[in-house]
């Protein structure tokens, strides 16, 4: 595939942003089918939060060429293929992951009205209605804005230019596996769906991790590229569950058990399967200290925010507290990675915790430094859940500055939870 050139001749009718309901992240379509089981009435609301402020979206992205990618999504179904995929594939060892009626509710689903706006050079992009619908905008909502965002930058660049900026990439993204090669043990998966510089480019860097990387490449949370590239689709379950839980909270009491309530709806969805657990939501050595007795068994943690080695640290000397093996669990980073901090992250835990990384925005988006004046450099964007049946959601991290919600609400769930003093750090991505 010529990519510079399919970029040259962009029309998004031929080359639309999101090209299909499963071109989205693996975990998602497992939290909707908890989500459908259980909580299946609640209402939310998701808003577009881009936390780099100098990024003046609004300023870039024009807002009839982002409506009409926004109208295409809306449009989309399940596919035949897509379904029978979906139905008859085996997930992390186990056919039928997806139960009958939530894929007779998923065949029939289209995503629910956008609400959009500028307001001082952003985009507020907000979706409400029932959860299991409006949870499925997160993925796509950003994968467009990000992809228009390139597409600005790129527009004004003729065919050459292009063919050597795409050249310089794919070398950086070649030079990244050769040195992970030499990692031993790697497990690596591809995480990069929400903040891909494209469709097209994140479909050519698994592609290129395939053929570099062999049994070392685990698979893509992307469904869409996993069904196509016949890989592992990976993925279990993000913050969005535990802020929606404890949004509908009714006490302090109740909130404290809420992060722990969404494991027990999920250990009863999946029994046995993806015990991964998400610590960090409202801080990681309080969650692990209060953790209930049968989250022993769970097989693993995943780091997605603070010092990543300090996360890994504080679980490996909870598994030693509770008498469990921690050469036996399992540490997924997911975090800002990029290559420099797997290798260095791989030496420090080798032989001591079995390590799996999940690499996202620096793998499908590393286009830094090389157009002048850097307009492609990454930046933080999310979609985040709110609010829950008009009640505001918090998210504290194991990172103050990836903290969201109300101020006062945000000073209670630092009590309930027994949040003391963090360490501020950057958020690239």
């Amino acid at each position: 595939m010529d990519i510079a050139k399919r970029v040259y001749d962009h029309q998004w009718k031929i080359d639309p942003i999101v090209r299909s309901l499963i071109d989205t992240d693996f975990y998602k379509l497992l939290m909707a089918q908890s989500v459908f089981r259980n909580r299946p009435d609640t209402n939310v609301t998701f808003s577009l939060i881009n936390r780099s402020k100098s990024i003046k979206l609004a300023e870039m992205i024009d807002e009839g060429e982002l409506r009409e990618q926004l109208d295409h999504v809306q449009s989309l179904s399940l596919s035949r293929g897509e379904s029978t995929w979906l139905r008859g594939n085996t997930f992390y060892g186990k056919r039928a992951m997806f139960r009958p009626d939530f894929m007779e509710w998923f065949e029939k689903l289209r995503l629910p009205p956008y609400h959009l706006e500028k307001r001082n050079g952003q985009f507020e992009l907000t979706f409400e209605g029932k959860w299991p619908e409006v949870m499925m905008w997160e993925i796509p909502a950003l994968a467009v804005i990000m992809e228009l965002r390139s597409r600005a930058v790129l527009k004004h660049l003729g065919r050459f230019e292009l063919q050597v900026l795409y050249a310089r990439a794919l070398t950086r993204v070649w030079e990244k596996i050769e040195r992970l090669r030499k990692v031993d043990p790697l497990s690596v998966a591809d995480f990069g769906t929400r903040r891909r510089h494209s469709y097209l480019w994140q479909d050519l860097c698994v592609q290129a991790m395939i053929e570099g990387l062999g049994p070392k490449f685990t698979g893509t949370s992307n469904c869409l590229i996993a069904k196509k590239r016949e890989v592992e689709a990976i993925g279990t379950n993000a913050h969005e569950l535990p802020m929606v839980y404890s949004a509908l909270a009714e006490t302090d009491a109740e909130l404290a058990q809420a992060p722990y309530k969404v494991l027990e709806d999920w250990q009863e969805e999946h029994d046995g399967n993806l015990l991964i657990l998400l610590p960090d939501t409202y801080g990681t050595e309080g969650f692990l200290e209060n953790a209930p007795d049968h989250l022993r068994n769970w097989t693993g943690v995943r780091i997605d925010s603070g010092d990543p080695a300090t996360g890994a640290e504080t679980a490996i000397r909870w598994w030693q507290k509770i008498g469990e093996d921690p050469r036996k669990k399992l540490v997924i980073f997911s975090d800002g990675l990029d290559v420099g901090k797997i290798e260095e992250l791989s030496a420090q835990f080798r032989g001591r915790v079995k390590v799996g990384f999940g690499w996202g925005t620096l793998l499908t988006n590393d286009f830094r430094k090389l157009l002048p004046g850097d307009p492609l450099a990454p930046f933080s964007l999310v979609c985040k859940a709110v609010s829950a049946n008009g009640q505001p959601t918090v998210k504290l991290s194991d990172n103050p500055n990836k903290a969201m919600g109300p101020a006062d609400e945000i000073k209670r769930y630092k009590r309930v939870f027994e949040v003391g003093s963090q360490k501020p750090l950057d958020v690239l991505v």
